[in-house]
């Protein structure tokens, strides 16, 4: 019964346990064990993925806070900008052109959502946009595409709260000048890319700028700013007397240099019209052309002070000479004749005076073709200019030189050469006879006769002088007198070419002018491209505009160059007699 109570009241024998499950306690506990240790094993699988997993994670993050910024992303920070350019600035630091910070937008496709999404948004802030050519860029599946350059602040304000995705910044230069107009054919400008392509602006990217550029490289410092001849003071006044005259005279252009005759320093040039380099698709129009450096012409009479010089400097011609200047010259087929003749014997004074082509012809026959092809070389007349402006043209001569071509050559038709080389040659009449090439850069007296090239005896040079003072005093030239300042110059009438003849009554007029010419210091030669009468008078040669040009702007400039004006009987008579 006993036996019977137990087994009764559950307690099994372990002999029925193994019966009912085929397992004993002892394999019971071997399969817990078994399922732990699968446990254990699972949880450091998983902790270890994790540990991999998020150790990646970390990686990367370092790895990406050890790299520079990228450009495509974000907003570059300021010192990783592409290489910046130098200010330029005039001789006495005034700014003419400098860099200002600005944005660009730039777009990712491949990170765009809904392209037309996107271009709406852009649309609110940018309705000027290429809405085709947007989609386009946005529907590509290229990583980086340009949206706009050069954004204003408040653009790219506007454009970040729209919240685009895809849609980036990157910081660039742009280019600003100060000044607009008043000196671009000068200092030139650049493109939307910073790089210069016109002026000293591209001057200064061929001395190794570009290289950096090109280059991809970046600065972190300000560069020093290049120091030009300029005087801004000057230019200004250069450039507003030559838009007076081109509204006074219904020019269609007008052109002008100051030029210092003893270091070959321009320091004021203006050609009009002219652009303004903050906006330079201007200077892509035909009428923009930098006329003084960038286009030839027939100087007309200017070029009788070459042909003078030419005869006095060869020895075959003295200043007491006489010269037959009565009736005509017949020669290939064509008359030559004075425009005002005197019909009479001129001395060489007075054919300068009197501008007469029959005398100048005379003189330059007496010289010969070969001398005279020789002089005007020499003079740097033929050939195309050295300087560090890109715009300089080549000279235009007859491919043959014959008997003709050296006598109207003589009096100015026939060559075509620029006004700035004119110029150049004009400051070898004045500063004793040597030649400087013109620069845009300052350049001190002793570094000029480092380059300097005696090409006329100083002889030659002081007889000129009072050649070009006596035809202010009483010739042609006596509207650019200036009182105090001994003004000293040449007229230049010349008929222009139309329809294969030339038409007297379309003219490119011109004067060439020293100052102080007892001793002169300064060149200043103004064109002015077909002016036309004004009212009530019926002639509109040099003498009636070119020579008042020269006179105002001698008037204005000279206090800012340093020349002090002398009155009274303080000046050097003429020592010419004949």
């Amino acid at each position: 019964m006993k036996g019977l109570r137990t087994l009764i009241s559950g307690t099994r024998p372990a002999t029925t346990a193994v019966a009912e499950t085929g397992r004993t306690p002892l394999e019971f506990e071997g399969v817990r064990k078994a399922q732990g240790a699968q446990a254990k094993n699972r949880m450091i699988i998983a902790i270890a993925c994790f540990g991999v997993f998020y150790g990646a994670i970390g990686a990367r993050l370092v790895d990406y806070g050890l790299r520079s910024p990228e450009t495509v992303s974000s907003i570059q920070r300021p010192d990783q900008l592409l290489v910046s350019r130098p200010d330029l600035v005039d001789r006495n630091g005034e700014v003419l052109a400098t860099d200002i910070r600005t944005v660009s937008l730039f777009a990712e496709p491949n990170k765009i959502i809904d392209p037309d999404e996107a271009i709406e948004l852009l649309a609110t802030v940018l309705p000027d946009l290429d809405m085709r050519g947007i989609h386009r860029k946005l529907s590509s599946n290229s990583r980086f595409q340009w949206l706009r350059r050069q954004l204003t602040p408040k653009q790219q304000s506007q454009i970040l709260s729209l919240g685009i995705p895809g849609i980036g910044f990157r910081p660039e230069t742009r280019r600003f000048y100060p000044g607009g107009p008043t000196a671009s054919h000068v200092v030139g400008h650049v493109n939307i890319d910073n790089r210069g392509i016109a002026g000293m602006e591209k001057y200064v990217d061929g001395q190794g700028l570009g290289d950096l550029a090109a280059a991809g490289m970046t600065v972190n410092e300000d560069m020093k700013p290049v120091q030009l001849s300029l005087d801004l003071r000057v230019q200004h006044v250069l450039r507003d007397e030559l838009a007076a005259a081109m509204d006074r005279f219904k020019a269609i252009a007008a052109a002008g240099v100051v030029l210092n005759v003893h270091t070959g320093e321009v320091v004021g040039m203006s050609s009009l019209p002219d652009y303004d380099p903050n906006n330079p698709v201007e200077a892509l129009q035909k009428d923009r052309l930098n006329r003084m450096s960038a286009g030839t012409y027939e100087m007309g009479s200017t070029f009788k002070a070459f042909t003078t010089a030419m005869a006095l400097d060869s020895g075959k011609v003295s200043i007491n000479d006489s010269f037959d200047a009565r009736g005509s010259i017949r020669i290939g087929g064509y008359t030559i004749r004075d425009f005002h003749g005197k019909n009479r014997i001129l001395t060489v004074p007075e054919i300068f005076i009197y501008s007469s082509n029959i005398g100048t012809a005379k003189m330059a026959d007496l010289v010969g073709i070969e001398g005279h092809k020789e002089f005007l070389t020499r003079l740097g007349l033929l050939t195309r200019m050295q300087t560090e402006l890109p715009e300089v043209a080549t000279p235009n001569q007859p491919p043959v030189w014959k008997k003709i071509s050296s006598i109207t050559i003589s009096f100015g038709h026939g060559v075509s050469t620029t006004p700035l080389q004119t110029a150049v040659a004009a400051a070898a009449l004045m500063n004793g006879g040597k030649l400087i090439e013109p620069t845009f850069l300052p350049r001190t007296v002793e570094q000029a006769d480092q380059v300097a090239v005696q090409v006329i005896q100083p002889s030659t040079s002081k007889s000129m002088r009072d050649l070009m003072q006596m035809n202010v005093a009483k010739g042609s030239g006596r509207r650019a007198e200036v009182e105090g300042f001994r003004v000293g110059g040449k007229t230049g009438t010349a008929e222009k070419v139309v329809n294969g003849r030339y038409d007297s009554s379309v003219r490119f007029n011109a004067f060439l002018s020293a100052f102080p010419i007892d001793n002169p210091q300064y060149v200043v030669l103004v064109v002015i491209d077909e002016p036309k009468p004004e009212e009530g008078k019926t002639s509109a040669t040099a003498g009636l505009n070119a020579a008042p040009m020269v006179s105002a702007i001698v008037r204005r400039s000279a206090g800012f160059l340093g020349v002090k004006p002398e009155f009274g009987n303080g000046s050097q008579e003429l020592s010419l007699t004949y």
